[in-house]
Order: C-alpha cells, then structure tokens, then sequence
C-alpha cells in the first residue's frame, strides 16, 4: 500500500536530515570550543543542540520541503530551505535574546546552519539521483480515454516524485483519437500484448466500467493468462492520490477491496484519544476560548456561541457548537445557504476567527460528548445532507464514521462550498474510512497544525 510505504519514507528522510542538522551543530559546537566557550564535556550542549534541531525541521515542514510536488523541484527547494533557515535564525535570535543561557556558543549557530544547508542540499541531490538510477519505478498503459482515465493521467503528470510514467492510452476499437493533452492513443486493444513488450509497461489499467460491455473480456483473459498485468483503475487512482475516484465507481469494489475495517480496538483507541486531546484541548485553550467569547460579544449582536444542526455518525442529527462569526439571523432571508469566500453575513472578528479556525475550539466539547471525533470527514447540515445524498453517489457513506473537527479531506483540498468541492471532498473522505488507523488520525493532526498555523484553506 502506497500510504503505509510514503508514511515509512517520509519518516526515515525526515529522521536522516534531523540527524544531520543535529550533527552540524554538534561538529561545529566541538570544532569551536573553547574559542567559542563552549566546553566540549558541557552537558547542556545536547539539549541545545536538540532543540536548534527541532527548531530547524519545524522551519523545514512549515515551507512544505517534505511535500512530493516541492521536493521534485531543485530549485524550489533550494529556495525555500534558505527561506528555512532564515526563519529559523530570526527564531532563535529572539529565543537567545530572551533566554541566553539556551545559546550554545559563539558562532556556533551560524556554522552549523551554513553547515546544514550544504548537507541537505547535498544529501537531497544525491537521493534525487539515486531514485532515478535505483528507485521503484513504473510504467502504466490506460484502456479507454473515459473521465476516469483522463482524471488518472492529470493526477500523475506533474508528479515525477512518484516515480510513475504513463506510456499512453488504449482505446478499445480504433476512433481516430490523436491523443489527450500529453499522453498520446497509441493502440487498440488488440495492440495490448505488442505494446506491453515495446514499451516495458508494468501495469494495463482497466477500468470496469468500461470491461463491462465494452472490451473484450476473453481477450484481456488470455493477455494475463500469457502474462500482461492489470490493474483496477480504482485501485491505481487511490493508490497514487491518497483518494477514491466515485466516477464510474462499482459496489462491487468497494465490497471486495481491502480497508475498511473498524475493529473494536481501534474503536477504542481512538476514543481514548479523542477524549485525552479534547480535555487538554479545552484546558489549554480556555483563557484563549474566554477572550475569543468577549470579542465576539463586544463586536456584534447575538449569541457568542453559535448551534447548528448537523449529521453525524449513522445519520443521526446532533448539535455543532462553534462562536459565532456571522452576524445574527444570517440565514433569515435566504435560508440554508453554502458559506463562500467573501461572504457578506460574516463580521469582521468572524472572518478573523475563520481564518485562525478559532471559531471551531467549542467543537472539542462535541468531541468530548462523543458527537465528533477528532479526526473525520467534516460533518454538514442536514439540508445540504439530502441534497448532496441524491446527487453524488455513495456520499452516504461518510456517515459510517464520526465526523471530524478536521480530516483527510481538509489537510488535501482547499476549502470550498458547492456541489463540486463536497464531490472532490467526498472522495478523500473515502479515502480515510477505507484507511482509518490512529496513525493516521495523527498524520491528519499535524498536517492540521500547518494548516491552521499558515491560515490555509480557510473561507
């Protein structure tokens, strides 16, 4: 499983460049002692040397350098780890200047930082080159040019960090089609087998909306049967996007795929987390939740805290609380209505909260009382429920889990309200219940952090 493989590396290259940030500091608190009175037996020098590291690497996850798409790029990432490591000296500028007993030594700091940067960039180059000479790497041919396929194609284009080449698209009879943006129609089905053999593909990726009716069945039979793989669409799609494409999606995949398992001690664990991060959620949070409710309060008329009726696990109705960031009555006039960029019903402190997402913090009482997880697809109203429910299939489904203060869908996809965006939102969410693990509830927490800490996504 991809996720599981990209959660390993990304902890193992996040692991070898804390290493070496902590190595530059310890090599350069060494080298300059005692010139820059620093003894070399202090036993503070590892402490310090951690928390420049952590500093460092929290610097480096806020400007996205662990990101696929980013760390393709040389020379963006050559831009933002010098914007990086600028951060991270103006941190600890403040930081020696409010505690200079956490100072290291004289110069030490600005060494190692240099000594860093050299040592990433050269340590990223040399994996860069190492994963196109020894990296996994693979090449797909595409049967049929449905929305599926062409959705498939776009996703990996642009993303030559996942090592994935699409050689081009199969049509299942000749339809005199030149080709879809980059990826050319190079065959017919009948070509399959020759092409497989010319152009080393790995994987066929079939569609089953389109086997069904459309392609000759014993023909692909006996291409496997002489030794040309297939692959579901479906499973290709996820397995590359970290999302279930619902476009021509069968129920007879989402019965016979793996996922979905929501074993009682996974229940369990979650709850427990759940509660355990809400209470200090609310405990830390309340002199900032009390300061937030005085805002609101002084700012504008009505409630400070907001109820709305949503849905939640099962389909059950319960009550969302959140502060209040939009005038009162703001629904008089239109009814039920999506929130949109710009919005004219929210006040001025409301779009302030929205951004911070200060706004949600009483949601972790819902959390506490069992209405909300953590981590879940984002609970909607009932109105918009109905209306999504008809017209998006299987959008039902969310609701085999609890919703969610945050989710896949709100660390992956922009923030957005229509029919479209809860469509796109919709297939990561699928994503999540077939994928659901504490792991990854704590992936989703911190990608959260980042999201709220540079204001992304928000309305």
């Amino acid at each position: 499983m991809l996720m599981a493989r990209t959660v390993r590396r990304s902890t193992a290259f996040i692991a070898s460049e804390t290493a070496l940030i902590f190595g530059s500091v310890m090599l350069m608190a060494y080298t300059r002692a005692p010139h820059a009175g620093t003894a070399a037996t202090d036993s503070a020098m590892l402490p310090k040397a951690l928390l420049i590291a952590l500093g460092c690497q929290l610097c480096l996850y806020a400007r996205d350098l662990y990101e696929g798409r980013v760390s393709a790029n040389r020379q963006e990432v050559f831009v933002r780890l010098f914007q990086a490591l600028g951060a991270t000296s103006i941190v600890f500028a403040v930081v020696y200047t409010l505690f200079p007993s956490l100072v290291i030594g004289r110069g030490v700091f600005v060494g190692a930082v240099t000594l860093a940067a050299v040592l990433i960039l050269g340590w990223r180059s040399t994996l860069a080159w190492a994963r196109t000479q020894f990296g996994p790497h693979e090449r797909l041919l595409l049967v049929g040019t449905n929305a599926g396929a062409l959705a498939l194609a776009s996703e990996l284009c642009d993303r030559s960090d996942l090592g994935v080449d699409i050689v081009g698209f199969v049509e299942a009879e000749s339809l005199g089609h030149d080709g879809f943006g980059p990826t050319p129609v190079i065959g017919t089905v009948e070509d399959i087998p020759a092409i497989v053999r010319a152009r080393s593909v790995d994987r066929v990726v079939v569609s089953l909306s389109d086997a069904r009716g459309k392609l000759p069945m014993d023909k692909l039979l006996e291409m496997k049967l002489d030794g040309v793989q297939f692959a579901h669409l479906a499973s290709v799609y996820e397995e590359y996007t970290g999302k279930i494409a619902i476009d021509n999606l069968r129920p007879s995949w989402l019965i016979f795929s793996s996922g979905f398992n929501k074993t009682r001690l996974l229940k369990i664990a979650k709850r427990a987390l759940d509660v355990t991060a809400a209470l200090c959620g609310l405990v830390l949070s309340g002199p900032l939740q009390l300061m937030v409710a005085a805002a609101v309060r002084l700012t504008s008329r009505g409630p400070v805290i907001y109820r709305q009726q949503r849905v939640g696990l099962d389909g059950q109705i319960f009550v969302l609380r959140k502060f209040r960031s939009m005038r009162e009555n703001a629904e008089a006039a239109t009814g039920p209505v999506w929130a949109r960029p710009q919005d004219d019903r929210v006040t001025p402190i409301g779009a302030f909260l929205r951004r911070a997402r200060l706004d949600e913090l009483p949601q972790l009482w819902n959390v506490l009382l069992g209405d909300m997880s953590l981590v879940g697809p984002r609970p909607e109203r009932p109105e918009f429920v109905a209306t999504l429910t008809r017209s998006i299939p299987f959008y039902g489904q969310r609701h085999v889990v609890k919703p969610g203060v945050t989710g896949w869908a709100q660390v992956r996809y922009t923030y957005g309200a229509s029919e479209e965006d809860a469509m796109q939102k919709l297939q990561y969410d699928l994503f999540y219940i077939k994928h659901m693990s504490i792991w990854l509830d704590v992936y989703i927490m911190l990608r959260t952090v980042k999201v709220v800490l540079l204001g992304r996504n928000a309305c």
